[in-house]
């Protein structure tokens, strides 16, 4: 028989932890607090619109682009919410969700051996396109419990080396929200060392009054000199709770978004002709949604920690995402991944140990992830059974 092993760069990954988790809540019938998708559907109006799509003959091939209409929304969208006003016809590409902007950019725009500055812990999705890439990576750890960066840490790892810096803001998993004045730390460095800015923003309508308090969301691309060198990457499905449908975008200069476009014709080429132009319905017609949802997600968040801190958990509260993080040290558990896998047995609840988002486990070993992007009495029924367990190892 051939001797079939994983690509060189890949090989030593491990599966991704959601899939695990998500396994775990299904053989054991837990609740899932882990993983972050939501109980309930979006709009009414956008899934109308993709069945009228389907009915109407929207079912081959996209163009690689994106279809028009959703590109025009887009480009609408980041004038509306942010004052940007990227061309549709060349600063705007549909991806298959997030995951492939992200995959697409780095594909597109790192060579191997470059240097690629990222904030750690970070979606598991980012390593293993780096590896793919080549690319050494250099993290920036947001470190507990405060999960703020460290910015003399970022001015020494920021460097005439550093070929491009990969952020998430709003940051999963920690959520926590990046302030102006950190990002003009990136901007004047990013500026300074002439590198390239990829900024995953999928959860940039999802911020709290933590955060709001402030200024809220800002995506780097509106700081002075940043439009030129920043890739944005956001999509539909955390905003309008269509996770599964898998639309996003990139925009940015021309030159980069066709980097993009250059990578992504050999991924998927194209993707979800019908949810397209449901997409561009979601954000012209929709433009609420995701401000309702805020409202919603923060009274829920406010229900999980709440319920976590009754339960000797006591969470960072987070500014913005889906999820909030505990530290389970006390607890006498070797690390997060060992509670996580006795949670369902213990309280039939299933979270996510954080230390899978680390490139050093042992950074993020005592860490654990919940989720309350769920029915409200979905969270309550979770805290009532982690108050109720013994949790103790």
């Amino acid at each position: 028989m051939t001797d079939v092993r994983p690509a060189r760069r890949l090989a030593h990954i491990p599966p991704t932890v959601f899939s695990e988790m998500s396994a775990l809540a299904v053989r054991t019938g837990a609740l899932n607090l882990g993983q972050g998708f939501p109980d309930v559907d979006g709009p009414a109006s956008v899934i109308a619109a993709a069945e009228a799509a389907l009915e109407h003959g929207a079912n081959q091939y996209a163009p690689g682009i994106g279809v028009p209409a959703l590109r025009e929304a887009i480009a609408r969208h980041q004038q509306r919410h942010y004052g940007l006003s990227p061309d549709p016809a060349t600063e705007v590409v549909v991806t298959t969700g997030c995951t492939e902007a992200v995959a697409a950019a780095l594909l597109g725009l790192v060579d191997p051996g470059d240097e690629v500055v990222v904030l750690e812990p970070y979606y598991d999705s980012y390593v293993a396109m780096l590896e793919m890439c080549g690319a050494r990576r250099r993290p920036v750890q947001l470190r507990a419990p405060s999960f703020r960066p460290d910015l003399d840490e970022l001015r020494a790892v920021v460097t005439h080396d550093t070929k491009l810096i990969l952020l998430n803001t709003p940051h999963n998993p920690t959520g926590t929200v990046l302030t102006r004045e950190e990002l003009q730390v990136v901007a004047d460095l990013a500026i300074e060392h002439d590198v390239v800015v990829v900024t995953d923003e999928v959860y940039e309508h999802l911020v709290f009054d933590d955060a709001l308090s402030t200024e809220g969301h800002v995506p780097i691309a509106t700081l002075p000199g940043m439009w030129e060198r920043t890739l944005t990457l956001s999509s539909a499905g955390k905003s309008w709770s269509f996770t599964g449908w898998k639309v996003g975008w990139a925009t940015g200069p021309a030159p980069l978004v066709r980097a993009v476009l250059a990578a992504k014709q050999w991924l998927t080429f194209t993707s979800g002709s019908p949810l397209q132009p449901a997409v561009a319905h979601a954000l012209d017609h929709e433009p609420d949604w995701p401000r309702t949802l805020a409202r919603d997600l923060q009274a829920r968040r406010d229900v999980l920690c709440d319920g976590l801190t009754a339960a000797g958990l006591a969470p960072r509260v987070p500014e913005g995402t889906y999820f909030a993080t505990t530290d389970i040290s006390h607890l006498g558990w070797a690390d997060g991944r060992e509670f996580c896998l006795a949670l369902p047995e213990r309280a039939g609840v299933v979270a996510i140990p954080t230390q899978g988002f680390y490139d050093d486990p042992e950074a993020g070993r005592q860490l654990v992830r919940w989720a309350f992007c769920k029915v409200p009495d979905v969270i309550h029924e979770g805290v009532r059974r982690l108050a109720a367990a013994d949790l103790a190892r």
